[in-house]
């Protein structure tokens, strides 16, 4: 009888050991899914809050996030089937497909709607006007690329010309430009956060302009895959939208404050106080969508910028790297 009992209770025990570690192995029902963002920035908050507040999971996926540093490198990611998804500038998927790649790659979801990079001087400058750049040595970024173009687009706005009246290195990689600035490098410098802020804390440099409120609403960047895997998975991409609006209806209806204490495990290396600085501004300057529905307009301003900047070829159809459907269900929920 003891026997019987201690046999009993092993099974018990056993049973119980496998649900609390998890023995149903409910995560193996998740879809993995890799994305490749272009930058690790606060800038893309809504989705760690969709990542950290466990609204992929909720969803059915497992998101394993990988840093591109560069959209030249994350759609190559994509391209190769290295990543699922990726998360860039928009301006990528008009260059796949004008260079004839057959299984090309379409936005399926914008986040985020102005530029998110900051201008910032050496010395401390009383009522910036873009004008004060003529003369000057900028540190600007890759040609082609989001930044250096809406860059140049705020310049010719303000009737400067990028060629002539200023001088802008572009030889110096993504990421690397405010090490560059605090070493002696340049007047000025065109920086993401956290790298503007740093500059400041440190007293190497001085914010003196957004980007983001000078060019205006800006399709800065969007989440897009292959054209295949958006017809082979039309559920998950659905589901991936969904998780992401959930995470646009959090920052929209959260101060700060709140949206910092959520994303703070991705940048442990940030402190609060800073973090919450820099969502403020991102908060106050507009920058996210409500839904994440790529319209029309913003597509014919992304190629409008392209044209200016010298980068585009040829037009490119709107319903052939955009589509709507997966953002527009995800906004109805």
């Amino acid at each position: 009888m003891k026997k019987k009992l201690l046999t009993f209770s092993l099974v018990l025990f056993l049973a119980s050991t496998a649900v609390a570690c998890g023995g149903s192995d409910s995560d193996s029902d998740l879809q993995k899914i890799t994305l490749n963002e272009v930058a690790h920035s606060i800038f893309y908050a809504p989705m760690y809050v969709a990542i950290e507040e466990d609204y992929f999971a909720e969803e059915g996926i497992d998101i394993e996030l990988v840093t591109g540093f560069g959209a030249d490198k994350t759609m190559t990611a994509v391209l190769t089937g290295e990543a699922d998804v990726g998360f860039m500038g928009s301006e990528s998927t008009i260059y796949t497909y004008v260079g004839g790649t057959e299984d090309y790659v379409v936005n399926f979801a914008q986040l985020t709607q102005r530029a998110g990079n900051f201008l910032v001087s050496r010395e401390p400058v009383d009522n910036f006007k873009w004008d004060m750049l003529k003369g000057t040595e900028v540190l600007g970024g890759r040609a082609g690329g989001m930044p250096q173009m809406v860059f140049e687009y705020i310049l010719k706005k303000n009737n400067i010309d990028p060629k002539t009246d200023l001088s802008i290195d572009q030889s110096i990689d993504f990421g690397s430009t405010a090490a560059a600035f605090s070493g002696g490098q340049g007047q000025f410098t065109v920086e993401f956060e956290p790298h503007a802020t740093a500059l400041e804390e440190k007293g190497d440099g001085y914010i003196v302009a957004s980007l983001g409120e000078e060019s205006g609403y800006v399709p800065y960047t969007a989440f897009s895959a292959r054209k295949s895997f958006i017809e082979e998975n039309p559920q998950v991409i659905q589901s991936f939208t969904n998780a992401l609006q959930k995470g646009m209806d959090y920052v929209n209806s959260h101060t700060p404050q709140e949206i910092a204490e959520i994303i703070k495990p991705q940048f442990e290396e940030t402190d609060m106080e800073t973090l919450v600085t820099i969502i403020t501004r991102y908060y106050e300057q507009d920058t996210w969508k409500d839904n994440l529905i790529f319209e029309e307009d913003a597509f014919t301003l992304l190629q409008n910028i392209l044209d200016e900047a010298g980068e585009l070829d040829e037009r490119v159809p709107y319903e052939d790297l955009v589509t709507t459907e997966y953002a527009k269900k995800a906004a109805e929920k």
